[in-house]
């Protein structure tokens, strides 16, 4: 997962398609039919260019990363509005893994940007986010169910990486204050967790469905 310094707003969608090859109706049906889906698929919603301004190395044997493609990756902001991000698709030199660059504001797996999920599980009044009950209870199950896996995760890394950091012995210190003693409390903090543990190739992917029978 990368930090994104170039966030490029696409250009105005009827302005890109205007300029696409036109295609005679009797000549190709099938293709006609595709280009005025896509033309209105894409007034719809926002699309964004992700592009990275950092070199990329593979997080699991650390060789160099060339662009192979795009792909489109879908979110949403808290007030509900979709946003489609076109991402890179990245090879590896060496061992020919393939990986997607993701920026910050957006979690593995999940559809809600980072600042939707940060702001629901960390204020325990209603949060400003234009979601449904049982997505706001299935994101805080979630998240009583990773945060102890993230903080393990976080003392293997700064194990590894030579600065050995010591978990709060504190018994009452809360998930947000033992998560915090690695990232900080500050906004963000989420995204400061997920981009290490992500790169460490420990990020685990939970579905929601399996955890909504949890009382």
């Amino acid at each position: 997962m990368t930090t994104i310094h170039i966030l490029e707003q696409e250009k105005d969608a009827s302005e890109r398609c205007a300029t696409a090859p036109t295609v005679a109706p009797e000549s190709s049906p099938k293709k006609t039919i595709w280009l005025l889906y896509l033309i209105i698929k894409l007034k719809k919603s926002l699309v964004f260019f992700i592009r990275s301004a950092e070199k990329h190395i593979c997080p699991i044997c650390e060789d160099d990363l060339y662009t192979i493609g795009s792909r489109r990756r879908v979110g949403r902001k808290p007030t509900g509005d979709q946003i489609t991000y076109i991402i890179r698709r990245l090879r590896c030199k060496g061992c020919e893994r393939i990986h997607h660059e993701l920026p910050d504001l957006l979690v593995p797996y999940k559809r809600y940007e980072t600042e939707c999920l940060e702001s629901v599980v960390s204020n325990r009044q209603a949060p400003d986010v234009a979601a449904d009950e049982s997505t706001l209870y299935r994101w805080r199950v979630w998240f009583g169910k990773c945060w102890q896996y993230w903080v393990n995760c976080l003392l293997t890394i700064a194990s590894r990486s030579g600065n050995p950091v010591e978990a709060l012995s504190v018994p009452s210190s809360s998930a947000l204050q033992r998560i915090g003693h690695f990232v900080g409390q500050g906004v963000g903090w989420l995204a400061r967790v997920v981009r290490p543990i992500v790169h460490s190739q420990l990020w685990v992917h939970t579905r929601f469905a399996f955890l909504s029978d949890i009382p």
